[in-house]
């Protein structure tokens, strides 16, 4: 039995391995060389890119969960865990391969993250703009609405879902940027080294970055729905276009893949703007984690758990629930306590659990 899940271990560390230089060789081709190559050879590269990132894609997290469920186990202490692989697979399904199949649109995971996480919705809208440019030869008006349809579908299931069931929903569930290889690729992750705690020096860094990161997603989508009201506005749309283009290339996609290889699968959670905006909306929700179930034993477990670095322990002690801005819900520690005290919770399923009882 251990000798299958070293072998499984390693499996999944080969696949997240592939998956990382696959999309580092191809993103670059896509984003840095098409642009420069022969319209039969751009044409190859575009749709080498969307073929992995909608199949090979959705294949590693359908192959990656079923290998991460037999690594943790099936008892009754990855409940939570297993709920969130379920969803992730579910949404892969979803994003990458129904709907674009449905709508002819290989490019619809770029509208599968509201805003204030990328401008690309916005910037669909504006005819001038080189994403509209490029997208209507191949998609035409019908296309070009039916993506923004699927837009604001996304955004009001994740805006709905969130005020019901916390940021849980998005974060644990949903997100096909970092949420999922976090949970997907989590028994391997960090590829190098150890497991490392984030020190509380790193935390406070963290937390200017959060602010920083917010702010700036937000001057984008000002920025942006200013231009498509007509208002003057300094900058350069093709420009502005440009800069948000390599921020998301260099400070989102790079360093969260320098994150599974080297620290955290969470380490992009812990910046990312539109978590930030959807743990406002947790709170207003009501989320937290309950710790008084049972008795808290201390054991630690909880802290050892949580891929944010949030001290559960010191709040079970007192049976005090946990209410944090940067808790992505994934349910970690309520699988991890072994005497069963802690437990995700909202208003709303707090009412639905009371019904039911």
């Amino acid at each position: 039995m251990k000798s299958n899940k070293n072998i499984e271990f390693r499996i999944l560390k080969a696949i997240l391995w592939i998956y990382i230089i696959l999309c580092i060789l191809i993103a670059g081709l896509n984003y840095g060389y098409a642009s420069r190559a022969t319209p039969k050879v751009a044409s190859f590269i575009t749709w080498l890119w969307q073929f992995y990132e909608n199949w090979v894609k959705t294949l590693f997290i359908i192959i990656g969960s079923f290998l991460t469920i037999r690594i943790i186990g099936t008892s009754k202490r990855s409940v939570m865990r297993k709920r969130n692989l379920i969803g992730f697979i579910v949404s892969a399904l979803i994003v990458h391969i129904t709907v674009p199949i449905l709508l002819n649109n290989k490019e619809l995971y770029f509208f599968a993250m509201p805003l204030p996480w990328t401008t690309i919705p916005l910037q669909l809208l504006f005819p001038k703009s080189s994403f509209y440019l490029s997208s209507y030869p191949i998609w035409g008006e019908a296309g070009i609405s039916a993506a923004l349809i699927f837009y604001v579908c996304v955004s009001s299931v994740v805006l709905v879902g969130t005020l019901l069931f916390g940021r849980r929903l998005q974060c644990s569930t949903l997100c096909l940027f970092n949420g999922f290889a976090s949970e997907v690729f989590d028994p391997v992750i960090p590829l190098i080294g150890k497991n490392k705690k984030i020190n509380p020096i790193v935390i406070k860094i963290f937390s200017v970055l959060r602010w920083l990161f917010l702010l700036i997603s937000v001057f984008f989508t000002v920025w942006w729905i200013l231009l498509l009201l007509g208002t003057p506005i300094s900058g350069n749309f093709q420009m502005i276009s440009k800069i948000e283009n390599y921020k998301y290339l260099t400070t989102e996609l790079m360093i969260a893949m320098f994150f599974w290889v080297a620290f955290i699968g969470r380490g992009y959670c812990y910046y990312c703007p539109l978590g930030t905006v959807l743990s406002f909306l947790g709170k207003i929700a009501g989320q937290r984690i309950i710790t008084s179930k049972s008795k808290c034993i201390q054991c630690g477990q909880c802290n050892l758990a949580c891929p944010m670095s949030i001290d559960i322990k010191a709040n079970a002690q007192s049976g005090d629930d946990v209410i944090n801005i940067r808790c992505v819900g994934c349910g970690h520690c309520v699988d991890a306590c072994p005497v069963k005290t802690l437990g995700y919770s909202t208003r709303f399923s707090n009412w639905i659990l009371n019904k039911i009882k």
